[in-house]
């Protein structure tokens, strides 16, 4: 059997994904975005996660032998709850208000690997989001679902930012679609809006002053001394909130999965900053926000209630 993209788009959106796109494995624009992948990691701007450097990242040969083609999908999380404005809660990113996306990810892309390979025994097949040494930003863009913005992310026309990536990599040779174009033009609402100068220069961030780095990968006791959370304990949302492609274009996903539990979008400060092992499990069962840990709940809450008394100290 012979299977065309047509065929392949419209069995990803039967599965539920949104966005879908195909890429050539063998793309000249690789070179380049390896390039700039080696001077981020040379500039130290990916602090301690040193997972980024894994061979595997420069060459989808490693990860799938023979591959041909990579199978971009997107799918939007966005639901339209406001951020807390309450000192006392803190703030948590969109993308892990509502059930672990990986999860919801994987269970999607491998019915969509698995249907490849059930039209012939001779198409392999190996799928990533977020968790394999895959370029995926890279990836959406060549296969035309949106651009790498200047804050990093990648930017939809259909949905703004607010997107899950995957990809199947797969030995089928298939007609690529057109790379995305790039219409950031001269806006720099996403770098300005930085409270924490994170972004030296436009697309590239430096994790070492990002707020979603230290309070979800940073695993030390402590934060930097001149790190102001600005009310997050998990991930951070604001260069995306102020971007006009995400409010124009934000529409509310058809997921049920991303819709957010109650406890997830303003949890209190005081609570979390004594979080016990037993309530981490308890509200953290299913979700992404597992990855960080009770200590660093701790730390996260503790070192937003300490801004704000400061800030308290200082107007009285």
């Amino acid at each position: 059997m012979v299977l065309t993209k047509e065929q392949i788009k419209a069995k990803a959106k039967s599965i539920g994904f949104h966005l879908v796109g195909i890429a050539s494995a063998q793309n000249d624009e690789q070179i380049q975005a390896q390039t700039r992948l080696q001077n981020w990691l040379a500039s130290g701007y990916h602090a301690d996660m040193n997972w980024m450097n894994n061979p595997k990242r420069f060459d989808l040969q490693k990860c799938l032998p023979g591959v041909q083609s990579v199978i971009a999908v997107a799918l939007n999380y966005y639901t339209p709850h406001e951020q807390p404005d309450n000192p006392e809660q803190g703030k948590v990113s969109r993308y892990v208000w509502g059930k672990d996306y990986h999860k919801v990810m994987q269970k999607k892309l491998k019915a969509l690997a698995r249907w490849l390979q059930e039209q012939d025994p001779n198409i392999q097949a190996r799928y990533y989001s977020d968790t394999g040494p895959v370029q995926d930003k890279f990836w959406a863009q060549q296969a035309g679902l949106g651009w790498i913005a200047k804050n990093s992310n990648v930017i939809t026309r259909d949905y703004g930012s607010w997107v899950f990536l995957g990809e199947v990599l797969t030995t089928l040779a298939l007609t690529p679609d057109k790379p995305h174009t790039e219409h950031c033009g001269s806006c720099t609402r996403c770098l300005e809006a930085c409270p924490t100068n994170a972004f030296p220069q436009p697309f590239v961030v430096d994790a070492n002053r990002c707020i979603a780095y230290h309070t979800i990968e940073n695993r030390s006791d402590s934060l930097p001394e001149d790190m102001d959370l600005h009310g997050w304990v998990a991930g951070c949302d604001i260069c995306q909130d102020v971007c006009p492609w995400n409010q124009r274009f934000a529409k509310e996903t058809d997921c049920d999965d991303f819709q957010p539990r109650p406890e997830n979008i303003a949890p209190n400060l005081t609570e979390l900053a004594h979080l016990s092992q037993e309530s981490w499990e308890e509200r953290t069962r299913g979700s992404a926000l597992r990855r960080i840990k009770p200590a660093m709940w701790r730390r996260n809450a503790r070192a937003n209630l300490e801004t704000n008394r400061n800030k308290n100290s200082s107007n009285q």
